[in-house]
C-alpha cells in the first residue's frame, strides 16, 4: 500500500502527540508502547518504523509537552496576561483534572528526574526558557533576583498542583489550589532582601 508524501512524518507526530498525553496522564514507566500505539489507533508493529527506541519516544514527547506549554505561556503572555493571570491559568480545576493536556513538570518530574542526561539536560533547557518568561512578568529591575523569585514561584505552582492531585477529596484539593495562588502572588509581591 502506497501513502501520500509526508504520511511518515504526520503519523510519527500523531504518535508524539498521544504519547505525550499518556506520559503525562499515566507516567512514563506505565506507559508502554502496546497502549500508546492503541491509541493512537495504530498497532504495536507500527512504532519500529517511527523510533528507534521508547527513549526516543519519551524525549520528543516530553519535549512537544515543554514546547507547548512555553508556547501557551508566551501567547498569554502576548495577550497581556501578567504574573497573577499566569498563576491562576496554572493552578485552576481545569488543569487540576486534565493531567495528559498540562504542565508536564507536575505530572512527571520524579520519573524526568530518573531520565537518561541528554533528556534531562532538554528538561533544564525548557525550564529555563520558562522560567525566564514567568521572570518577566515579576517587578522589579534586578534580572538575577527575579530570576530567582520566578523559579520558586513555578517551583511552588508544581508541588501545590501535584498536592491538589494526590488528595481524593476534591474540596480539599481546591483548597490546596487557592492556598498556592495565595502563596504564589505573596513571593511574587515580596522581593528577597
Amino acid at each position: 500500500m502506497r501513502f501520500e508524501k509526508g504520511h511518515k512524518l504526520s503519523t510519527r507526530r500523531h504518535i508524539v502527540d498521544v504519547a505525550s498525553k499518556c506520559m503525562r496522564r499515566d507516567g512514563i514507566s506505565a506507559t508502554g508502547i502496546a497502549a500508546i500505539m492503541g491509541e493512537a489507533g495504530l498497532t504495536k508493529g507500527a512504532f519500529s518504523p517511527h523510533f528507534e527506541s521508547k527513549r526516543v519516544l519519551v524525549r520528543e514527547a516530553l519535549a512537544l509537552a515543554l514546547d507547548g506549554q512555553q508556547h501557551r505561556l508566551d501567547e498569554d503572555q502576548l495577550k497581556g496576561l501578567d504574573l497573577e493571570g499566569a498563576v491562576r491559568g496554572y493552578l485552576n480545576r481545569a488543569h487540576l483534572e486534565a493531567p495528559a493536556d498540562g504542565c508536564p513538570s507536575a505530572a512527571l518530574l520524579p520519573e524526568i528526574a530518573r531520565q537518561p542526561l541528554s533528556i534531562r539536560q532538554d528538561y533544564e533547557k525548557a525550564l529555563r526558557s520558562y522560567i525566564a518568561t514567568l521572570a518577566a512578568l515579576l517587578p522589579g529591575t534586578d534580572s538575577v533576583e527575579k530570576q530567582r523569585r520566578a523559579t520558586a514561584i513555578f517551583g511552588l505552582m508544581v508541588g501545590t498542583l501535584q498536592f491538589a492531585r494526590a488528595v481524593p477529596d476534591a474540596n480539599e484539593a481546591h483548597k490546596i489550589l487557592d492556598g498556592g495562588v495565595e502563596a504564589a502572588l505573596q513571593l511574587a509581591r515580596t522581593p528577597s532582601p
